[in-house]
């Protein structure tokens, strides 16, 4: 039986099938294709269209327009949120309870997720509020829902990559250093959709339980 901690590892995903490393020495990160079916898809996507929220940030430094899409807290406890959590966790080897609840976003033509990090900034305002209980967020695992008809990439501009939208894809990095700190390596754009609509869902991983 493998033994879950709080900690993933490039060692790790890169031994699942079909899993592709991103080519660059500034940052761990990953692709799978294929990680959700066409109907878990489907399912997340009707939920979020049925719950959805508007988005809202941790620190929005004054920009009203940085996060402008819609949000959706996936509900932890019913039987298919709990088996996607179980496949996320086994895939990340990440015990569930170092896990934020998992969070669906939904983006219509226009709505973007201006460039950021998903780890706190030490130097944020509410930096201590958002990391004293469970601390710093570790690793981020993202999955689009749909194909985007135009639009709606996620661009690593640091490192020069782009993800594009596809059914089921599951990208995920880790957003520290070696030495533990924040990488700004991982900052990221959720680009504006300019045709049609894009569905993620997003799971981060922390450094202590979440629960």
């Amino acid at each position: 039986m493998t033994i879950l901690s709080n900690e993933s590892s490039a060692e790790r995903l890169i031994s699942v099938p079909g899993m592709m490393r991103v080519p660059s020495p500034r940052l761990e990160m990953f692709v799978l294709r294929d990680f959700l079916s066409e109907a878990e898809c489907d399912a997340l996507i009707a939920r979020i269209d049925r719950d959805r929220r508007p988005s809202t940030l941790a620190d929005a430094d004054g920009d009203h327009y940085f996060r402008t899409s819609e949000t959706c807290d996936l509900p932890m406890d019913e039987p298919d949120i709990v088996a996607l959590d179980q496949k996320l966790s086994a895939l990340a080897g990440i015990a569930r309870q170092f896990g934020e609840p998992i969070q669906g976003q939904r983006y219509e033509v226009g709505q973007e997720f201006k460039p950021h990090t998903d780890y706190f900034d030490p130097g944020g305002a509410d930096f201590e509020r958002f990391c004293s209980v469970a601390g710093q967020r570790t690793w981020t695992f993202m999955v689009y829902l749909n194909d985007v008809e135009v639009g709606g990439a996620t661009r690593f501009k640091v490192i020069d990559k782009t993800i594009q939208p596809e059914r089921g894809k599951l990208v995920c990095w880790n957003n520290r250093r070696p030495d533990g700190s924040g990488n700004p390596c991982t900052l990221h754009h959720a680009m504006k959709v300019r045709k049609g609509l894009k569905y993620v869902i997003t799971k981060w991983y922390r450094e202590k339980p979440w629960t």
